[in-house]
């Protein structure tokens, strides 16, 4: 077995990771689009002061629409948190890329985890 599968850094792990802290940080932003969207396409009032009625098909989604727009204020935590999980990230791979390249110029494969035992 000559190593080549593991001679790659696993990207896509990586790649995962900022996905999950992307959606993580900018959730509040797409719940207050929806909440928008919606409210423009059947002529609803949105607010944050109180609850207004709005009448989709025979129902009253005007509380929906609130919570939805209220979220947006979580923009306070996550966007700070996800920066600082961003640059978490960031240093993260940095490390992991400068050790792997040491490694792998140095003729050491990676390591190759251990066989399950049964």
């Amino acid at each position: 077995m000559n190593g080549n599968p593991h001679k790659r850094l696993p990207w896509l792990w990586y790649l995962l990771a900022l996905f999950v802290i992307m959606a993580f940080a900018f959730a509040p932003v797409g719940s207050v689009m929806l909440c928008g969207a919606i409210a423009n396409a059947y002529g609803c009032k949105v607010d944050e002061a109180s609850v207004h009625p709005c009448i989709i098909n025979g129902h009253d989604y005007g509380e929906l629409l609130y919570s939805l727009g209220v979220m947006g204020w979580f923009m306070l935590v996550t966007i700070p948190g996800g920066l600082v999980a961003f640059v978490s990230w960031l240093i993260f791979l940095i490390l992991h890329r400068v050790a792997w390249r040491k490694r792998i110029s140095a003729g050491i494969p990676p390591p190759v985890p251990a066989p399950a035992i049964a």
